[in-house]
């Protein structure tokens, strides 16, 4: 009887072994979740830019004040027969 019992008990074990060490094994699919959510995050984040992105190429395609501030703002163009003004502020003395 107790040889039974033992052997049953060994049974169990090798049954248990895959649920909580193997490959599918309820730590895995633990780590394997926050992987997904850690790659959902970067993605909605990607996405949120893409978004951002597609914007700005349909406002340079379709509007011309947006390619004139781009030209003003990174290049220092101004417009023909435009005066441009700097002002610069005087250095502070200690």
């Amino acid at each position: 009887m107790k040889l039974l019992a033992l052997a049953l008990a060994i049974l169990i074990l090798l049954i248990q072994y895959p649920l909580w060490l193997g490959k599918g094994s309820w730590f895995r699919v633990r780590q394997i979740d926050q992987q997904i959510q850690a790659q959902q995050d970067v993605n909605r984040r990607l996405k949120e830019r893409n978004v951002a992105l597609e914007a700005e190429v349909q406002d340079l395609k379709v509007g011309l004040e947006a390619i004139e501030e781009r030209a003003r703002s990174e290049i220092g163009m101004i417009k023909r027969d435009e005066i441009f003004f700097q002002v610069v502020e005087p250095a502070r003395k200690p």
